[in-house]
């Protein structure tokens, strides 16, 4: 993974890359932000810029990064270089004290086929407060030759003596038009299904990719239309087969064969849409606010929305972006039946 690669964080791979030229990158670094960014893929593109043999230096920039087609490239990606140490928490979700000192043991040596040896330690928050103390002598006089990197979506859970020798390099959500990109370019996505999975991600890359092309613009389009059929409608009737279309998985029909609607329902299937009718309505107080275009994140919507702005004023805003939040709440923590949350939510939309 070279910097060229990572979706996003220019200002960060900038900071970082033009530290590894000068050869003042700090020893312990710790990189904190959302699940699903690429900071673990940011740890490995620093491990191949400082240990790739043939490196490159853009002269415009001063910023270094790794060829990524020599053989300790390879190594790095593959994952078996001999000086790059890759942990995580076990089976039981945990860094035990065991792994930490066996890595601190490693460190003692020199790095056997690289410039510096890496130590990577991915949801460094799963290693418990005996494991952090086992650490810190070693993240407070590092040996020659070794860095360390603690990689974190929960950096308050590290020791504060942790945190205070470490360089914390914060990372933000990535915007949408970065993952949509990521995902035409990267994963073969198409245009639509790019920008569907990309509104829906939270600015997580991981997060898009586990939604999938196909789910999350059925997911959006639900949403949206269900949204366009209660803004007009007082008649409880009408609100109650609107919000019933949030139940209905795709390819299938809306009533069963006595023609009543499906009580049960994929919880998974309504919570996805549930996520994707709140960044609908998120959107649609932007325009309301007339915010800037480049706020919207379900750009590709924005005709379908604009309609609903008119409708919605700021209080009923406020209640359905509350009430959608709610309903996610009784699906995700409650257990509830999703055909009584769609059903009350009808009603407060």
């Amino acid at each position: 993974m070279t910097f060229r690669k990572i979706v996003g964080h220019h200002r960060l791979i900038g900071l970082v890359g033009r530290a590894i030229a000068a050869d003042s990158l700090p020893p312990s670094l710790i990189l904190s932000g959302p699940d699903g960014v690429g900071k673990r893929q940011f740890a490995l593109a620093v491990a191949q810029s400082l240990n790739c043999v043939d490196p490159v230096t853009d002269p415009a920039t001063g910023l270094r990064d790794a060829c990524g087609r020599c053989v300790a490239c390879g190594k790095i990606v593959r994952g078996n270089h001999a000086d790059v140490l890759l942990v995580g928490p076990d089976d039981g979700g945990s860094i035990k004290i065991d792994v930490i000192r066996q890595l601190v043991g490693q460190t003692a040596y020199r790095p056997f086929e690289g410039r510096t040896r890496i130590v990577i330690v991915d949801q460094a928050d799963q290693m418990g407060e005996d494991s952090q103390n086992a650490l810190l002598k070693t993240l407070e006089e590092p040996p020659s030759r070794n860095a360390f990197i603690l990689v974190t979506s929960h950096p308050d859970l590290l020791l504060p003596t942790i945190r205070s020798r470490c360089c914390q390099l914060r990372f933000g959500p990535l915007a949408p038009a970065e993952i949509a990109s990521a995902l035409r370019n990267q994963h073969g996505y198409a245009e639509r299904d790019a920008k569907a999975a990309a509104a829906l991600a939270h600015g997580s890359l991981r997060r898009a990719l586990d939604l999938g092309a196909a789910a999350t613009s059925d997911d959006r389009g639900v949403a949206a239309a269900v949204l366009h059929e209660v803004a007009t409608s007082a008649d409880p009737r009408v609100r109650l087969a609107a919000g019933a279309a949030l139940l209905v998985g795709p390819n299938k029909k809306g009533k069963d064969r006595e023609g009543k609607t499906p009580s049960g329902a994929d919880r998974g299937l309504v919570a996805a849409r549930l996520r994707a009718m709140g960044a609908l309505l998120r959107d649609v107080t932007i325009l309301t606010i007339r915010a800037p275009e480049t706020a919207l994140v379900n750009l590709d919507l924005r005709a379908k929305l604009e309609p609903l702005a008119s409708v919605y004023d700021r209080p009923r805003l406020e209640r359905a972006f509350s009430a959608v939040g709610r309903a996610l709440g009784a699906l995700e923590r409650n257990n509830a039946s999703p055909k009584i949350v769609v059903d009350w939510l009808a009603f407060q939309l």
